[in-house]
């Protein structure tokens, strides 16, 4: 790929080889029709026969001679001035093109650094009102006006989380202790409505806070996550097995172990009696393996999309699960990826980009059903 910055070079220098060639090109032509002009008519006569004598000198050569000769040397110390100069005019060019490019170079740094945990910042370009001042004074004002965005989302979040939360905690309460005893299955049903009400916002809440990126990031040891994780859920007619090596990554803990629970959620919900749950994580890969029903290749691409539900007989989710893992991964830069499991099943391959910590040992964790 040509930078600009060799571009800008190579326009110069070539611009600067075109001039000096068509300059002395001219120059040379026009000194040697100066010259035959005026030296032409002095040689017009037949030269005289000269005799030597002994220990005489041959005479000087006539003046065409002469001319030619001066003409060749000239044509030959231009070219040779014209090489020299062709890379001087490259060092400059390039040496030129770097300042020129300098402003640009920030910008794109500045572009590159920024997320929504670094909206603070701005390019601030000092130096004269031209056009990449214009640049990167139309970037920080876009900036303020993406950070002022943000802000107010933010605000909108934590507002919703309690305007949503508090009124179903309510309902909840009214539906245990307001209904009485022999309406046992409309109580039950309620109940369970609330609950996935519940879980539904905290799955939107979670996946807005994802998507918005991290504002703060510490090193969290995702090994101890997945062991956490793993005592905490109780799957039924499951067999979850584990292989964990000591891993760490900068990121957020509740982030992560919402991830993990969200994976292992799925891969058991997703299954059948008697089947298997995988999970391993070795060398900053995170992968969890089920047995299951088969998964069309068509709907893959579905599986980390909102509301996208395969059919499953172990209770219907909001359709948000691995729709939050990938939010959460990109949030902590790691890339996801899903294949079909041999025989039925997924395995989902989260890799975090590196660790805080090196590798120093093993855990083997295992829960039957």
């Amino acid at each position: 790929m040509t930078t600009i910055r060799v571009r800008l070079t190579l326009i110069y220098s070539g611009l600067f080889l075109l001039t000096s060639v068509v300059l002395l090109i001219t120059v040379n032509v026009l000194l040697r029709q100066a010259m035959d002009a005026r030296i032409g008519p002095l040689v017009a006569q037949p030269p005289e026969r000269v005799w030597l004598g002994p220990g005489e000198r041959p005479p000087a050569p006539r003046l065409p001679d002469l001319v030619d000769d001066v003409i060749s040397y000239q044509w030959e110390m231009t070219v040779f001035t014209v090489a020299v100069l062709s890379l001087v005019s490259l060092v400059v060019g390039w040496t030129i093109a770097r300042r020129i490019l300098r402003p640009l170079h920030r910008i794109t740094a500045t572009a590159q650094r920024l997320s929504l945990s670094t909206l603070h910042e701005r390019i601030a370009l000092a130096g004269p009102k031209d056009e990449l001042k214009e640049l990167a004074d139309t970037f920080d004002a876009m900036l303020d006006r993406l950070e002022r965005s943000v802000a107010g989302q933010r605000r909108f979040i934590a507002n919703a989380s309690h305007e949503l939360r508090t009124p179903l905690a309510v309902q909840r309460a009214a539906i245990e202790i307001g209904l009485p005893e022999d309406v046992g299955e409309i109580r039950d049903k309620l109940l369970l409505h609330n609950r996935r009400a519940e879980n539904l916002i905290d799955a939107l809440l979670v996946l807005a806070q994802a998507e918005h990126g991290l504002d703060d990031r510490s090193p969290v040891a995702l090994d101890e996550v997945v062991r956490l994780v793993l005592a905490e859920g109780r799957p039924d007619e499951v067999a979850v097995t584990a292989r964990t090596e000591l891993f760490a990554v900068e990121g957020d803990p509740v982030l992560l172990n919402r991830l993990v629970t969200n994976l292992l959620d799925n891969a058991v919900r997703y299954n059948h009696p008697g089947g298997t749950v995988e999970v391993t994580l070795a060398g900053g890969v995170l992968t969890v393996r089920n047995t299951g029903p088969h998964v069309p290749v068509e709907r893959f691409g579905d599986l980390f999309e909102p509301f996208r539900r395969l059919h499953t007989t172990r209770g219907q989710g909001a359709g948000l699960g691995l729709s939050i893992v990938a939010s959460i991964a990109k949030a902590h830069d790691a890339e996801m990826r899903a294949s079909p499991n041999p025989g039925g099943g997924l395995e989902i391959v989260v890799t975090f980009p590196g660790s805080a910590e090196p590798v120093t040992g093993r855990r083997e964790l295992s829960r039957a059903p």
